[in-house]
């Protein structure tokens, strides 16, 4: 692992165990090997003054990232932000330097371009699945949201040893999805939320079902998440905002 100018950074997160933006950086962190404090952020009250001191729109994650000599508190927020700006700061097989090797530019845009498909094609299908209002409306967001998953992951997933683009290694790519892969596969735990047909049908998809198990069972995804709390604290918030609606 790469250090800076030899020496390590002391990082401090603001975090959320159950934010799924805010599991990126812990995945991260924890996959580049990288120390770190942590604040607990409470999402289900306002922001106190002092924390929008730091990170004016109240979301985690943050980090407060100081090198002795060299940086004096540097706030960095958004998810893929701070985890890029790890990656960056401490090249491996996570995230190749850009000039790290022949290939690693290309092995970064392939990784780049996993992730821009998962945020526009496929993620943003989930949600709808837990709002639908009537069973009809449900099975028909399920259709779109596997048929998604088919289109655009399946075929990038076809080189995966056992991980993205025939990486031996978890990398980036895994890192920024897996916090919904695993609340996706959770929430099934309630078929209220999400019925186990939903699975079934990933798990059905050979090259992303064979990864997603991997990418599940990982150390680093697991180290701070609590499925059946998700689902569970998922499931209130949801009441709450059809009781709004």
């Amino acid at each position: 692992m790469a250090q800076t100018n030899g020496t390590h950074p002391k990082i401090l997160l603001y975090t959320n165990h159950g934010c799924p933006y805010a599991h990126r950086a812990h995945i991260t962190l924890d996959e580049l090997k990288l120390p770190y404090e942590e604040v607990i952020i409470d999402l289900n009250t306002p922001r106190p003054q002092w924390y929008l001191d730091i990170n004016p729109r109240g979301l985690v994650p943050t980090i407060k990232y100081t090198v002795s000599g060299l940086l004096n508190e540097e706030i960095i927020t958004e998810s893929e932000v701070v985890a890029r700006f790890l990656a960056d700061a401490f090249p491996s097989p996570f995230l190749p330097g850009s000039k790290e090797s022949p290939t690693s530019a290309l092995e970064r845009a392939r990784i780049n371009f996993f992730i821009d498909t998962w945020n526009s094609k496929v993620g943003n299908a989930i949600f709808p699945i837990l709002m639908a209002a009537d069973e009809a409306t449900k099975a028909s967001k399920i259709d779109a949201f596997i048929a998604a998953v088919e289109k655009e992951i399946e075929p990038l997933l076809a080189n995966a040893k056992p991980f993205f683009n025939g990486s031996e290694t978890f990398t980036l790519a895994e890192a920024i999805v897996a916090p919904f892969i695993v609340r996706t596969y959770d929430y099934t735990a309630d078929e209220t939320l999400m019925p186990k047909s939903v699975v079934e049908r990933l798990d059905a998809l050979p090259n992303f079902g064979k990864w997603a198990k991997l990418v599940r069972e990982r150390a680093s995804v697991n180290k701070v998440y609590d499925g059946a709390s998700i689902a569970t604290s998922t499931k209130a918030r949801l009441e709450k905002m059809r009781a709004k609606a």
